[in-house]
């Protein structure tokens, strides 16, 4: 049969009409689906199975329009029929009506999604991160949990009150009718401090929940006590005395009678998880607990990652049904993973995902888990609308938990959603208000956005938690570099003294003397520092030897820059060969490769940084690989692409690669010395005159 027979008599049968419908109609479904599935709680792998269902189906139902026609009689086959039987252009005729009214449904459904579900859902969003209470009017039913002291003879059992303290908060935090503080706002306070009312207006809260352990042998001893906070009147105490295998009823107990106290309305399910035993196996459940411990310490870095990540590992290895533990193990590596303290690998991050779904697997309800998924998509895979649907899942699961909100805000920021990602983070400091790394992310979003005045203020609401915060401090500097100020960055920064594991506090004292063309100061810094590099800090070691080489190429030692530069890339490209998805890594080694002169191999890292992190897929990220493509280009004589990545860049929230997190503004385009080949340039003088948009 020639093509032009072949193709009409696709259309003599329907078949093209057949196709058309079915397409129409599948998109319907797909849509409807993905939006009402989720409302039902329905799993996550549910709208991917009827997409897949109806992507299978599609070759069926052409190639039975092709062999079968609908006659009056019935099916037939198409073979069977004399051509005086077939009513074809009837059906033809019927088919078109199907295709106009499943288009207008479609359309409908378009319409009533982005004019009434939209609206709403951004309305649900702006509520829950509206505090139900005023600031002079505080929740009858909210409580915060203070550290628990430590009353063991033997101090390193500190892990096991922290664990403790910690597992009753988790369990309140899963009852919906109660407002919890998160444990990073409580932490800086002590474990019997004065002035529970003052304690109380800052964390929003009525009630303080105080308590100490005491730990010998295979014996604990817990002390509650549940205080109103307004006039420090007890309400209730306790005190349990069980062996360690017994330890979750008092867990369990603790959080109900609070509940009960609170006159908090528990669902079925919350009473369930509350009084659920994660674990058989005390060894298990000790391991678990200090791991847990690491990741609750104040400065959560590669130490408390690699610390946490060993014993949670030894925690499943005793309990390989240990749900929880395998939860924690999956979002500490993610965690890892995106912060590159643990090397983001393909091993590692196969074994998170295997951490997260064993845990599903093995208690499909725990809201832990669920978030485990979440974490590992947002973290691992850069698949935002996986790591969504997971995240609100999880929201159900644990209400009062304020990393959710704050990971949802996150994953709001990385797909431009700045606006949606600001409401998150106003939700999630409702329940950690004094968290200084909620604060921290939530002023680097102002700072993105170039709100800087937003930003110094939530900088200066962590340093009324933790004053003399170096990174924070360092924070304004940058701020100070970006406003060109130099002088006031200057006097933020002279003061401090960074330890070698504080690498952004360095690395801005680097980039002043450079901005200020004046580095021989920081460069015997930066020398004693790398003298005994510290491995913690993995590939930030590179990273710094690169800021070394840039200042001693400021002050003309052209040849000391070149040695420091070849020898950042010889540690740096074998880092790459195990983490070819590290865009922080790639982008260091085309700055080290244009600052040695290799134009070639600039830009090759340049491009293949902006192939793993587009700007059009990733809003956070895509612009930190925009601007190595314009500091490689304005060094490699390519004027208009770098001038092309500048005007983006300053159209656009930007978070930095160079200078972490800070955007490019034109005051700081008229002092960095990276943009020299470019001064000359009446379009680059034009940028630097610019107001910003």
């Amino acid at each position: 049969m020639s093509s032009p027979n072949f193709f009409s008599e696709l259309k003599r049968r329907n078949v093209i009409r057949m196709a058309g419908l079915y397409l129409v109609a599948a998109w319907l479904v797909v849509q409807v689906s993905g939006t009402v599935l989720p409302m039902f709680g329905a799993p996550e792998w549910l709208p991917r199975t009827v997409v897949v269902l109806l992507a299978i189906g599609f070759v069926p139902a052409v190639i039975f329009s092709w062999v079968f026609q609908l006659t009056p009689q019935g099916l037939k086959r198409e073979d069977d029929l004399a051509p005086e039987q077939s009513i074809t252009p009837q059906t033809g005729r019927r088919m078109d009506r199907m295709i106009i009214v499943v288009l207008v449904l479609a359309l409908g459904y378009f319409a009533f999604d982005k004019f009434v579900l939209a609206p709403r859902r951004e309305a649900a969003l702006v509520a829950s991160a509206t505090p139900n209470e005023s600031k002079s009017v505080i929740n009858a039913k909210s409580i915060a949990v203070l550290p628990f002291e430590n009353r063991s003879e033997d101090k390193a059992n500190a892990y096991f009150a922290d664990g403790i303290q910690d597992e009753i908060l988790t369990r309140l935090s899963k009852i919906a009718d109660l407002k919890v503080i998160s444990r990073t706002s409580t932490e800086h306070y002590k474990s019997v401090p004065e002035k529970l009312s003052e304690i109380g207006k800052q964390l929003g809260v009525a009630h303080i929940l105080e308590g100490s352990i005491q730990k010998s042998g295979d014996s604990v001893r817990v002390n509650v006590q549940l205080i109103k906070a307004a006039n420090d009147s007890h309400l209730w105490a306790d005190t349990f005395d069980r062996k360690l295998t017994d330890i979750f009823s008092v867990e369990s107990e603790v959080a109900k009678a609070i509940a009960d106290q609170l006159r908090a309305k528990l669902t079925g399910q919350e009473e369930q998880v509350i009084a659920a035993k994660p674990t058989d196996n005390s060894e298990a459940y000790d391991a678990y607990l200090r791991g847990l411990a690491y990741t609750l310490k104040t400065s959560f870095g590669p130490e408390s990652i690699l610390g946490a990540q060993k014993y949670l590992k030894e925690a499943v290895s005793l309990d390989p049904k240990f749900a929880s533990a395998w939860a924690l193990l999956s979002q500490v590596n993610s965690l890892g993973y995106i912060t590159t303290f643990l090397q983001p690998t393909t091993r590692l991050r196969e074994e998170t995902r295997q951490a997260a779904e064993t845990a599903l697997t093995l208690q499909p309800d725990l809201g832990e888990a669920v978030m485990a998924k979440g974490l590992y998509h947002y973290a691992c895979l850069k698949d935002y609308d996986t790591a969504e649907r997971y995240l609100e899942q999880a929201r159900s699961f644990q209400p009062n938990n304020s990393l959710i909100p704050q990971f949802l805000g996150y994953v709001a920021r990385r797909r431009g959603q700045w606006d949606r990602s600001e409401l998150y983070f106003k939700e999630a400091e409702r329940l950690d208000p004094r968290n200084p790394d909620l604060l921290t992310q939530s002023g680097f979003s102002y700072i993105h956005l170039r709100r800087f005045q937003e930003a110094k203020r939530k900088l200066d609401q962590i340093l009324d938690i933790t004053p003399d915060d170096l990174d924070t401090i360092a924070t304004k500097a940058a701020i100070a570099q970006v406003e060109g100020d130099l002088p006031r960055a200057s006097a933020l920064l002279a003061p401090l003294h960074p330890t070698p594991s504080s690498t952004f506090a360095l690395e801005k004292q680097a980039y002043q003397g450079i901005l200020e063309r004046n580095s021989a100061p920081v460069i015997a810094q930066l020398k004693a520092v790398l003298s005994k590099p510290d491995p913690a800090i993995g590939y930030a070691n590179g990273e710094l030897r690169f800021w070394l080489g840039w200042a001693e190429d400021i002050v003309g030692d052209h040849a000391a820059a070149e040695e420091s530069w070849r020898q950042a890339r010889s540690e740096l490209e074998p880092l790459l060969r195990e983490q070819p998805d590290n865009d922080f890594l790639i982008g260091d080694l085309a700055l080290i490769s244009i600052g040695l002169g290799d134009k070639a191999a600039a830009l090759a890292f340049a491009e293949r940084d902006m192939k793993i992190n587009p700007v059009e897929a990733d809003a956070l990220a895509g612009p930190r690989s925009l601007e190595i493509v314009a500091r490689v280009a304005a060094q490699a004589g390519e004027p208009d692409r770098a001038i092309a990545a500048l005007e983006e860049l300053l159209s656009i929230p930007h978070s930095g690669h160079l200078d972490r997190s800070m955007p490019f503004t034109p005051a700081l385009l008229r002092l960095d010395p990276m943009f020299d080949p470019l001064r000359s340039d009446p379009r680059f003088q034009k940028l630097c005159e610019e107001k910003l948009r």
